[in-house]
């Protein structure tokens, strides 16, 4: 089965083009493809995840992904997929948020041996000059189809408008494009749906310019069953980075997925085969529960490592009750088999204070934003007016109420915020 054949069995592919043309050359060729990746942040998110896992998928058969930093575009903003101009980020941040991105990708893709490349497009876009871009580059964009693109569109429908700077982005995604096919053998570019635009403009340059086929693939953008966009919680996104988002958090974020999203995020979120993921599908109850803990198991031990994934799976367990993984379900997942009993809650996120500084003086609605719980001191007012908020399993009463020296057991005082998620107060 061709690696694209695969993408399309397990829910990757929304658009791409030429497309007999496009199999047979993954089929008769081990290609290089590639995915940029703006330093907007200093973390990627699980919206990132399917364009990380196709490439991940592209490399376990046997072709050559690069991942592109975007140093250079980053100091624009692609216009794409938003109403409102991106802020512009200054280079300080950008060298910040690429070590975070490289270290994300490093968990997904093999960069050893050349078997994967990591490169930063600032590598040859600062150093172009305008006129000479403008003469050999711009010269082949139409004003008129650029201004068609869905990305444009809505932004010149927009309050903000689109501005010069940004208009520039497809030109330089292309320009990207070209020299990745020059230098590096590049002809197949990957995005989400809303790069099909600056992909099909990169095709086009390639053919102008270097006289060569080159292709593009889009993934459809994720949404859960309620139709909520992939990767936001009331804690904002859901981020790959430990220190912004643990992996208890992460494993928790998973094994909280909805039902009708089992089978399909099995498919896209990890490696498991479709004959074992398609048996899923006839599963409901318990059993399908049991689905969610290795999806959520998998899924956290491709991002984290296998020894977080195992501490994640036992501090579920210590906070939700023993459960049992058959060796039928799923066979190809390497979670522990068996009944998983409560273990102790070491893997629980938490935080340390001193106790002087803590009992009976700082708020419990001050301690929820603290450890993450909530995002603001309204949101936390709004959870203990509803019952939602925890302490060591008893609701709390007021929005004065404090940690008292008998709310302390072993050193520690568990915080709950609704049903699923907790946080440990260790008192030195």
């Amino acid at each position: 089965m061709s690696v694209l054949s695969i993408l399309k069995k397990r829910g990757f592919i929304e658009d791409l083009t030429h497309t007999q043309e496009l199999e047979d050359y993954l089929s008769n060729n081990k290609t290089t493809c590639y995915i940029g990746f703006d330093p907007t942040a200093d973390s990627l998110h699980v919206g990132s995840l399917v364009c990380i896992m196709a490439l991940a998928h592209m490399q376990r058969e046997g072709h050559r992904p690069i991942a592109l930093v975007g140093g250079g575009t980053g100091l624009i903003g692609d216009p794409s997929g938003k109403t409102e101009l991106r802020k512009v980020i200054t280079q300080e941040q950008i060298d910040k948020n690429k070590t975070g991105l490289r270290n994300q990708l490093g968990r997904f893709l093999d960069f050893s041996e050349g078997k994967a490349l990591l490169l930063d497009n600032a590598q040859w876009l600062t150093k172009l000059k305008y006129i000479p871009f403008l003469r050999d580059i711009g010269r082949h964009f139409s004003v008129n189809r650029m201004v068609k693109a869905e990305s444009y569109k809505a932004r010149m429908d927009s309050d903000d408008g689109l501005t010069f700077i940004e208009f520039n982005y497809m030109l330089l995604q292309a320009y990207d494009f070209m020299q990745l096919a020059k230098s590096h053998d590049c002809f197949m570019q990957m995005g989400g749906s809303d790069q099909w635009g600056n992909i099909v403009a990169g095709t086009d340059l390639i053919r102008r310019t270097l006289g060569k086929q080159a292709f593009g693939i889009t993934f459809p953008l994720i949404t859960t069953a309620s139709g909520i966009k992939m990767g936001k919680t009331h804690k904002g996104a859901v981020w790959l980075d430990s220190e912004k988002f643990s992996s208890y958090e992460y494993y928790q974020f998973w094994v909280n997925a909805d039902d009708a999203d089992v089978t399909r995020f099995l498919a896209l979120f990890t490696f498991l085969s479709m004959e074992e993921i398609e048996q899923v599908k006839d599963i409901q109850g318990a059993d399908l529960n049991k689905a969610k803990v290795i999806l959520a198991y998998e899924a956290c031990k491709i991002c984290h490592g296998e020894d977080e994934a195992d501490k994640a799976l036992k501090a579920s367990v210590s906070m939700f009750g023993s459960i049992e993984i058959p060796d039928n379900l799923l066979p190809g997942s390497s979670i522990p088999r068996g009944r998983h009993q409560r273990y102790s809650e070491d893997s629980v996120p938490s935080s340390s204070y001193n106790k002087n500084d803590i009992i009976e003086k700082i708020p419990l609605i001050d301690l929820f934003v603290d450890a993450g719980l909530c995002k603001s001191k309204s949101d936390v007012r709004r959870l203990i007016k509803q019952g939602g908020a925890y302490i060591n399993g008893n609701k709390i009463a007021g929005f004065d109420q404090k940690i008292i020296d008998g709310d302390v057991q072993n050193c520690e005082v568990l915080l709950r915020a609704g049903k699923k998620k907790y946080h440990k107060i260790i008192l030195n």
